[in-house]
């Protein structure tokens, strides 16, 4: 969900949520209520509108008990000079909120209140003349609110009696009162429990999440990698956890490509100074003998000469193999990739090859089952850098008297695949994997006679996979080796 939504969708629920919620409140508390009002009081259908009439609810609940009154105050009016008959009308009248007084003469001779304001008996005076025949009553308001009713009576000492009944209207209807404050304390439940629900919905798709890339954040400063951002929370916030992840990554893996290259510069510097310390070793050596009078012969000197010459010509070799590859391993060599014919451009490598065989006393066997007009898309510079390095390796290894190479170039589909097999003393099985590996040597001494840079074979494998193309080999110890690598043959696709 996007954080647009979620911000939406909580507008609406801070909004719409306590308005629901408070209204079915509001609708299942009047119900109960009115139950408990009518079942109470007696009141029959009553509505919010009735109820909050306060007034008219408390005239409504004294009616029986004023008619009562004035049953006896036209048949015996003497009994409201009698204490308990007074008394007993007072408690049932405190169940509904109200007392009676009684005035004789203009003086109070009964009041069913603990408390007796002088306010209200001074109001009372001054409607002595109100119609008390009816059931209505009046209302009295000001620091003393409530309903009075009143019944007057005459007996022989009494000319001029008055019996009220005395409502106090704020404490009338408790069940009012309550649902009030019930719904006071609703709508505040309400309110905290969304605002407590749409925190922790924000919390969990929005705060939680940030916190989370916060921590990933301290972990990768203090160069920690290992960990793992999980996608969650909003749509915008899941694709940043998911992208952080990407880049955590990354950086990981440059990380670790870093710590490898760290290890592989040692061991390239290691190697470089053991392969270069050993020509250099025996150039000193000849050169101490020349200065020191060893070669005291045109014929020894010419022998330590070119000996001094071949092993400049093995470092020169070797500082341009490590230069070469540096090149190209860092993919700073610019390929140019061009339209090669297959038949030609390997007769033409086969023809240079077997110059230099051929002076080594090597046979080279050339054979092409291609087709004539078959081409391949290839740097031919760095294929015949291939060639050579394949079998200049073969060289070095042939230990037969008699050596042959052979070369073979064959369609296999979609590639055009090449074969080169010699004769020579073969690669154990154990070693045919790590052939092509950087600085890999078959010796067990670095300090080999055969030389070589232990470089030749991986530059083979970095040209063919940046041309699209693979190498492997076959090999049997004592029968010799045959390396194969393929090019993709070029074909026109045709325009609609």
């Amino acid at each position: 969900m996007k954080l647009k939504t979620r911000i939406i969708i909580s507008f609406f629920i801070i909004v719409l949520e306590p308005l629901l919620f408070t209204g079915i409140a509001f609708w299942a508390f009047t119900q109960y209520q009115f139950s408990m009002i009518e079942k109470q009081y007696g009141i029959e259908d009553p509505t919010y509108e009735s109820l909050t009439n306060m007034a008219e609810v408390v005239n409504h609940l004294t009616n029986e008990i004023i008619e009562n009154i004035r049953v006896v105050a036209q048949t015996t009016p003497s009994r409201f000079e009698d204490i308990v008959y007074l008394d007993d009308l007072n408690r049932e009248l405190q169940e509904m909120h109200s007392y009676i007084l009684v005035q004789e003469n203009d003086r109070i001779t009964y009041y069913g209140c603990e408390t007796y304001p002088q306010e209200l008996v001074e109001k009372l005076g001054k409607f002595q003349d109100f119609d008390a025949s009816t059931n209505a009553g009046l209302y009295l308001g000001g620091r003393v609110q409530v309903l009075v009713k009143q019944v007057t009576f005459e007996t022989s000492q009494i000319k001029d009696g008055s019996v009220f009944i005395v409502s106090n209207i704020l404490e009338t209807l408790p069940q009012m009162k309550d649902l009030f404050k019930n719904m006071l304390v609703t709508v505040v439940v309400i309110l905290v429990t969304t605002a407590l629900g749409l925190t922790w919905w924000i919390y969990r798709g929005v705060i939680a999440p940030l916190d989370k890339l916060r921590m990933a954040t301290q972990k990768i400063k203090s160069g920690d990698l290992n960990f793992t951002v999980s996608s969650e929370g909003v749509s915008e916030i899941a694709d940043l956890c998911q992208d952080f992840e990407e880049m955590r990554q990354r950086l990981k893996e440059n990380a670790e490509e870093k710590v490898e290259f760290d290890r592989e510069s040692k061991e390239l510097i290691s190697n470089i100074s053991h392969d270069l310390k050993t020509p250099i070793t025996a150039v000193k050596g000849y050169v101490e003998g020349i200065m020191d009078g060893v070669a005291d012969t045109p014929e020894k000197m010419d022998r330590y000469v070119r000996t001094i010459y071949n092993k400049t010509n093995e470092m020169d070799h070797l500082i341009n193999e490590l230069t070469f590859y540096s090149k190209i391993d860092t993919n700073r060599i610019p390929y140019t990739f061009n339209k090669l014919n297959v038949e030609d451009y390997f007769e033409d490598c086969s023809e240079e090859v077997g110059l230099e065989l051929e002076t080594r006393g090597i046979e080279l066997v050339y054979a092409n089952y291609v087709e004539k007009d078959v081409m391949v898309i290839a740097d031919g510079e760095q294929i015949r850098r291939v060639i050579h390095n394949i079998i200049s390796n073969a060289i070095k290894y042939m230990d037969k008297p008699k050596g042959i190479i052979q070369i073979r170039i064959k369609d296999v589909g979609d590639f055009i695949q090449i074969e080169i097999e010699d004769n020579g003393k073969g690669i154990a099985a154990k070693d045919l994997p790590n052939i092509f590996d950087r600085f890999y040597r078959t010796d067990s001494s670095r300090n080999s006679s055969k030389g070589g840079s232990g470089i030749g074979l991986s530059i083979v494998k970095k040209i063919l996979e940046d041309h699209g193309g693979k190498v492997w080999a076959t090999s049997r110890l004592g029968i010799g080796t045959i390396m194969y690598f393929v090019l993709r043959k070029y074909q026109e696709v045709p325009m609609k």
